[in-house]
């Protein structure tokens, strides 16, 4: 096949048609792509162009509009794309700028649910900038890439039991590997693919299910069912049972400080937390957190018919009954922020919680990345920003267009950074041998 290949390439040249070079063809989402055009006319005008149908049937696509140099080549590593969805030298312009076709349906959100099958997305370079009807031009040379979330050797496991439903991902080799409790936010289900990516770098992760969009699961929102999974995964014998860690987004960031702050079994060597907050609305209890804040609609705005929920825990309460107490917190913890978070006070509620922790002496155990432009939803790098989508509201089973936040070159360059600094926390703290921080 690569002497085909190479045939091929060398016919093409020959021909003078336009070659397209994308690599890896197939990789993890994290990885950079390196994107080479040539066989271009010198100065010609040409689009690049990313299409990609979800699992939901939506498209997606982002375009960057380029210039070959006196050669006629386009390296998009260093040239700059001068306009489309991304102006500059992007190398990442055409995954992380991606957005929904022209007449798309509102609100719709990439997220990948079968990791066991890659995403496909179709790379190709078109004669002139342009901009839209893209399946009404010709295309001087197209090529088909894989980006996975599940690296090759990496095991998933269903996890039913004790009253417990997640999914297990392991990482490919002998083990025992660290373990992560990974928990998602209040939009409910088993969203598995960021436990699948963690895995990929060498952590057992076990995707948890603790909200169902089913009533009769509304209420697992408990410490014993939390208590449960985190010895399902600390008992597991691929699993290093002294190396764990809670990683949370949103509502399970909430749910990791928690945890660590009061839990008697749950004892984790690190915490990750994006996009929370450690404040309890109404001094109510942690299963029926969802329910208050659903309540609290009195202090919800909506703009442009998308809904902003971060004043709904404002201004941060002196009470300290109405807040979680981190002070009690013994181990190191990452905060991740973003300063355009519109679903969450973030920024204010890490604040607060650093002044807690430096009272109770226990601040040097915390780190906060705060990102500006950045809003709620930091996921992994080179995927989509989502400054709004559509969203169930659990327990009521209302369907909003919640605003999220964030400005798309700002929210990007904060999940590629923000990714690379978590995965090297998690090195340091469950893989580096090092004594346990003291308080």
């Amino acid at each position: 096949m690569l002497a085909v290949n190479r045939s091929l390439s060398t016919m093409a040249e020959a021909e003078g048609w336009p070659l397209l070079s994308v690599e890896p063809s197939r990789g993890l989402v994290d990885e950079k792509l390196q994107i080479l055009v040539k066989n271009l006319r010198p100065k010609q005008q040409v689009t690049l162009h990313t299409v990609h149908q979800s699992e939901d049937k939506d498209y997606w696509e982002a375009f960057g509009h380029y210039n070959s140099d006196e050669s006629g080549t386009i390296a998009v590593s260093k040239d700059a794309s001068v306009g489309g969805t991304y102006k500059g030298v992007e190398p990442m312009g055409l995954m992380w700028s991606l957005r929904p076709v022209p007449g798309s349906r509102t609100g719709p959100r990439l997220r990948k649910k079968d990791v066991l099958s890659p995403m496909v997305f179709h790379i190709s370079v078109y004669d002139g900038h342009i901009s839209q009807g893209f399946n009404q031009h010709s295309v001087l040379v197209t090529c088909a890439i894989e980006r996975w979330y599940m690296a090759p050797g990496v095991r998933r496991v269903d996890v039913q039991e004790k009253g417990v439903r997640g999914t297990l991902f392991i990482p490919p080799g002998p083990g025992p590997f660290p373990g992560l409790l990974d928990l998602w936010g209040g939009g409910g289900g088993l969203v598995e693919y960021r436990s699948a990516l963690l895995a990929s770098h060498g952590f057992v992760s076990l995707a948890l299910e603790y909200l169902s969009s089913e009533e009769s699961n509304a209420a697992t929102l408990n410490v014993s069912h939390f208590e449960t999974a985190y010895h399902i995964l600390q008992d597991h014998p691929m699993v290093r049972r002294d190396r764990l860690a809670l990683f949370g987004l949103s509502l399970g960031s909430f749910v990791s400080l928690a945890l660590a702050a009061y839990s008697k079994i749950i004892k984790p060597r690190c915490c990750v937390c994006i996009s929370g907050s450690h404040i309890i609305p109404e001094q109510n209890s942690q299963p029926n957190l969802c329910e208050e804040f659903s309540k609290m609609s009195d202090k919800v705005r909506i703009r442009d018919n998308q809904f902003i929920w971060r004043d709904i825990i404002l201004p941060i309460p002196a009470d300290p009954s109405m807040k979680l107490d981190v002070g009690q917190i013994k181990c190191p913890l990452l905060l991740v922020n973003g300063e355009d978070d519109q679903n969450c006070p973030t920024v204010e509620s890490a604040e607060d919680m650093a002044l807690i922790m430096d009272k109770a002496g226990n601040r040097h155990l915390l780190q906060v990345l705060t990102y500006p432009g950045a809003g709620h939803l930091i996921e992994a790098p080179y995927t989509p920003h989502h400054r709004a989508s559509n969203f169930v509201v659990q327990g009521t089973k209302t369907k909003v267009l919640l605003l999220w936040g964030g400005q798309t070159k700002p929210h990007s360059d904060a999940q590629e950074d923000s990714w690379q600094k978590i995965l090297a926390f998690l090195q340091q703290h469950l893989y580096l041998v090092a004594p346990w921080a003291k308080l």
